[in-house]
């Protein structure tokens, strides 16, 4: 799990690429495929890192212990390899909500870059903590995160 406190950025207010939060990683060994570059499922997993870590920097413990999300759809998009040893800038920003789905961005790429090496979309779904049903993502979800949904 990625410690929330490394996301830079405008936590609250994400909306796009411009004022999304950032994380940055260094591709490991243990990142590296056959191929020689990243493997696919490592994009998701700094997908999910940096979703789960803004998540819990904005939440607090409060909002944290009431509920949780649930991935309910990926899209990744793959443009450009990164190899061993290459920093990348991990952005995510905040799309629509509609009922108890939140839709989430994240842009993987080389700084500096004209293109991502890998776009994602996640479509989220809030859970209620206790009794694991479905909650609609409202003002008390949007508000902390200065979304409008």
């Amino acid at each position: 799990m990625i410690d929330p406190s490394i996301l830079r950025g405008p936590l609250a207010g994400a909306s796009n690429f411009d004022n999304a939060v950032i994380m940055t990683r260094t591709a490991e060994p243990s990142d590296i495929d056959e191929l020689g570059h990243v493997n696919n499922a490592i994009y998701l997993i700094w997908a999910q890192d940096i979703a789960v870590a803004h998540w819990r920097r904005i939440a607090g413990e409060a909002l944290t212990a009431k509920y949780v999300w649930v991935a309910l759809r990926h899209e990744i998009d793959y443009r450009d390899q990164i190899v061993e040893g290459e920093l990348v800038e991990v952005r995510t920003w905040l799309g629509r909500a509609a009922g108890p789905r939140f839709l989430r961005h994240v842009d993987i790429r080389k700084p500096g870059a004209a293109r991502p090496s890998a776009k994602v979309l996640t479509d989220w779904c809030l859970i209620d903590a206790d009794t694991r049903k479905p909650r609609r993502v409202g003002p008390e979800i949007t508000g902390p995160f200065g979304v409008s949904g």
